[in-house]
């Protein structure tokens, strides 16, 4: 069982959720640990109460919002899909999904798609709003709302291209800092990383930042290599790519944090072929988003990843259909911005991690569907 304390009456997950091994003596390695710690007890700690808006425009009558996803093989994306269709329809819109399965050219022909049905609103699922700007813009000049979630590198406007209404994430830097600070406490202070991203996506880049930055922090750990491998191509390329970095990093590569759980997906079968123990072996995986539902598996098994900082998918949808009834009735965006959590083996039934997703049990439903003034 986890135990709790409280802390500036706050209710926070005590650092007993991990067993750690000794500290260096330094007084700076000390207080970066005693801060990794703290952070990862907050960031794993129950999700219990509403910090977004109660403020808002009533419903905005029958509206047509299309939900165009970067891959729907993506976890991230497809959850965010699920939860925009049901807040869609408790708010009385119609609602449509097209996907973008993966690639540049079918993201540009699904967004082109997407404008010819004339919707009221477009979101944008993880769709790069940078990549596919042109297209964007037609859609902002033809007098369609866009949303963005994962569109840009954080939250709110993102200032390549300015007629997205707002992006909706968990800040990033906050995500893949817990993901950073988790390999630093679980390690002791020995981390050896290899980080895997995508440099097509602003918001996997600045992901792999400030992973980086929190790595290095810690004076005892060390980044090894930062690989930048297409989510879009996974299957065919991280078995092969996993099995050359056991080869050339051996021992010294101790944790994988990557910017999406997907990675992880592909890697097993390398592990398994070199003999790594599924739940104590090395290198340990930390996945700075999303929380797919393989992810929840592996973790609650044990089975090659150790954690996930996932993101509030169906939350996210119900924001993006709120969002998207802002900007139609002329309004600001609620600038809202979810906590990080951290799912580990501890907790991974917890806030929805039991249905194998990141649901927190704060009544976000109900709270959107009052300012909508819908039941």
């Amino acid at each position: 069982m986890s135990k709790f304390r409280l802390v500036g009456g706050g209710l926070l997950a005590s650092a007993a959720l991990i067993a750690l091994p000794s500290v260096a003596s330094l007084a700076d390695d000390d207080a970066y640990m005693q801060m990794a710690k703290e952070y990862v007890a907050q960031a794993s700690a129950p999700v219990t109460s509403w910090t977004g808006p109660t403020t808002g425009p009533k419903a905005q009558g029958k509206k047509l919002v299309i939900y165009v996803s970067a891959d729907q093989k993506n976890g991230g994306a497809s959850g965010v899909g699920d939860g925009a269709q049901e807040a869609a329809k408790a708010i009385g819109w119609d609602f449509r999904i097209l996907d973008g399965q993966g690639s540049v050219p079918a993201r540009s022909s699904a967004l082109t798609q997407a404008i010819a049905l004339k919707p009221d609103g477009i979101i944008l699922g993880t769709i790069d709003a940078a990549e596919q700007a042109p297209i964007i813009e037609q859609a902002v000049a033809a007098g369609i709302k866009v949303v963005g979630w994962h569109a840009g590198p954080g939250p709110g406007k993102i200032d390549a291209v300015p007629g997205v209404f707002t992006n909706i994430t968990t800040d990033p830097n906050e995500v893949a800092k817990a993901a950073g600070l988790y390999a630093v406490v679980d390690s002791g202070g020995t981390a050896g990383v290899i980080l895997f991203t995508d440099s097509i996506y602003a918001i996997a880049t600045a992901k792999t930042n400030a992973e980086k930055a929190a790595v290095e922090g810690c004076k005892g750990c060390k980044v090894l290599s930062i690989e930048d491998t297409p989510i879009g191509d996974l299957s065919n390329r991280m078995g092969q790519l996993t099995t050359s970095l056991l080869a050339k990093y051996g021992k010294a590569w101790t944790y994988s944090i990557g910017v999406n759980d997907l990675y992880f997906d592909f890697a097993a079968p390398s592990l398994v072929a070199a003999g790594v123990d599924p739940a104590t072996g090395y290198p340990r995986q930390i996945a700075a988003g999303d929380g797919s539902v393989p992810a929840f598996q592996r973790i609650r098994q044990k089975q090659y990843q150790l954690a996930t900082v996932a993101e509030p998918l169906h939350l996210h949808g119900w924001q993006c259909i709120d969002e998207m009834n802002r900007a139609i009735a002329g309004q600001p965006p609620s600038g809202y911005v979810a906590h990080v959590h951290l799912f580990i083996n501890s907790n991974i039934d917890k806030d929805g991690g039991a249905q194998n997703i990141f649901d927190p049990g704060n009544g976000y439903k109900d709270e959107y569907k009052k300012i909508w003034g819908v039941k």
